[in-house]
Order: structure tokens, then sequence, then C-alpha cells
């Protein structure tokens, strides 16, 4: 009866659910090689265009995965991939491109956004509000099939093959993502705290998700200085 309880219980946790995460964040407190979140996008549809924002917070000064989208056809669909402070990576379909001189600080949160448009291939990440140059990565092609959309983990298999020495470590929040490339303007507006249009493909204030291994849901609070505003 124990062992039934134990094994409802994994089931229960790794059962997806929807959730107003406002003021929330995912706290990934140990490195590790299994505990991740699966994201739930609102449509399966083929991508010409991608936007990725997100918040992350931590003090690791390894490589680590921010955001992962993994396809049937390749294992980096769309990868946020941070390799050391100030430097991204950004793949798209096995391609990679990278940023540099971006400021980020460690201990603070640091708003991430990504973007990518087929038709010219362009690329851009955007940290704190400040644009990265503008880089090509497969024009002409398209996010195509069902997508494994990871938090937590890089994926080098169709939902899996996690490595330790890849994994985030520390607190992530306000995770959207669009099928549009948004303007300057409304980067800014989320990476400053204003008024933004949520993701259509997955929204932070209505997210469908799964929770599996050691992951914490928590008041973003705990991570704000107490003289903070």
């Amino acid at each position: 009866m124990k062992r039934l309880v134990v094994l409802l219980s994994l089931f229960l946790l790794a059962a997806a659910e929807r959730q107003d995460l406002s003021g929330k964040m995912f706290t990934f407190p140990v490195e590790s090689k299994t505990h991740h979140v699966v994201l739930s996008p609102e449509v399966n549809k083929i991508f010409f265009t991608v936007t990725v924002c997100l918040r992350a917070f931590s003090d690791i000064s390894r490589a680590q995965s921010l955001f992962s989208i993994s396809l049937p056809s390749t294992d980096n669909g769309f990868l946020i991939y941070k390799p050391k402070q100030g430097v991204y990576n950004l793949h798209v379909l096995g391609q990679a491109a990278g940023f540099g001189g971006l400021q980020d600080e460690s201990n603070v949160w640091n708003s991430v956004c990504a973007t990518w448009d087929a038709n010219t291939g362009l690329s851009q990440l955007w940290v704190n509000g400040k644009p990265s140059s503008r880089k090509g990565l497969k024009a002409g092609s398209s996010l195509t099939g069902t997508p494994k959309i990871i938090l937590g983990q890089e994926q080098d298999t169709y939902g899996g093959g996690f490595d330790t020495a890849q994994s985030f470590v520390g607190m992530l929040a306000d995770v959207h993502m669009w099928d549009s490339v948004l303007s300057p303007d409304q980067i800014a507006y989320y990476s400053y705290g204003g008024q933004f249009e949520p993701g259509n493909v997955l929204n932070w204030n209505s997210l469908e998700f799964s929770k599996n291994g050691y992951v914490i849901i928590e008041s973003q609070k705990t991570s704000h200085n107490v003289n903070s505003h």
C-alpha cells in the first residue's frame, strides 16, 4: 500500500496542470540530469517567426540551458543557452549563433529575449532591454512538428538526453513565447516591467506544465532584496 501511495504521488507530480503563475517562479535548487519542467504550448503549428522571453536568476558560472525546444527532426529546434556570464547562444534547427558583450549579473533577475525570423534568418538576443547584434540562422526554414518544450535541462534527444553539466540551477519566471517577432518597444515593455501582450504560444499567466523531480513553485518575493522597491 505504501508503495502505491508513493507511485501515486510521483504520478501527481508529473501530471500536467494549468496555473496563473503571475508573481511566482520555478526554483531549480540542485543540479541534476532529471529535474525539469515540461511546458505545453497553446498551439501546435509551423513556426516561421519566434520570440521567447524569460527572467533568470542564478549564480552559476558554468554553462546552462535557459529554454529548450526539441522537434522530431532535431534536438536543438530553438535553444537559448548560456555558456558563461555575458554570453548567450541561440540554436535554431541545430545551427548556433553566439552573442557576446551582453550585460547580465549574478544573483539578480536578468530579462532575456530571443527572436528569430525565418524569412531573413535574422536572430537577436536582448538582455535586460539591451539588444545584441543581429545574426543569421536557418533562413527559409521553419520549426515543424510537435515541440517538446523544457525548462531546467538541455535536450540532446527529443524530450530527453539531459546532462547534469548543462542543467539550470536557480530560478526562472515570466516565460512567454510568441509566434511573431516582437518589436523593440514590446521587448522594452517586457524587460522593464511595463504592460505587454502575453505570449500566444506560452503564457506565464495561464501556463500548462508538468513538474518532474525536484522543482519548487515559489513567490518571486523570496528573491527580492528587502531594500528594493
